[in-house]
């Protein structure tokens, strides 16, 4: 039995605050994502005092920047949050293996869901508030 999935419109007050708290969040990866591509001295260092070697800065950027942008494109956005969702964390689990604080990564989840729901019917379905 085959059954169709209703999507309701999303009005554009809704729409815009999903893209702005989306844009936060989308910003932040995309800045961290191409300095891992490019290494700069502090990034080495950064990844170093977190105990990673710094050979894997390319491939966490190459992930971290395609999930980006799958989050941004509306047809894979849900797809692109569960991918940051694992990679964000991977990086409270590091943050917490050396004591410490790991807010922001916490913060950047719960931003990208937010404006996923806001932006997204059917994650309004999938999670209905009331």
């Amino acid at each position: 039995m085959a059954t169709e999935i209703q999507e309701s419109t999303v009005s554009k007050k809704m729409l815009w605050a999903g893209w702005i708290v989306s844009a936060i969040p989308i910003a932040l990866l995309v800045m961290s994502g191409v300095m891992k591509l490019l290494r700069p001295a502090p990034l080495v260092e950064g990844f170093e005092h977190l105990g990673w070697p710094a050979n894997l800065a390319l491939a966490l950027g190459i992930v971290e920047l395609v999930s980006t942008l799958l989050y941004m494109m509306p047809r894979t956005a849900v797809l692109g949050a569960i991918l940051l969702t694992g990679y964000l964390g991977g990086a409270i689990a590091t943050h917490v293996r050396i004591g410490e604080p790991f807010i922001g990564p916490a913060i950047f989840g719960v931003l990208v869901w937010l404006g996923l729901y806001l932006r997204d019917p059917r994650v309004r379905a999938l999670l209905p508030l009331r």
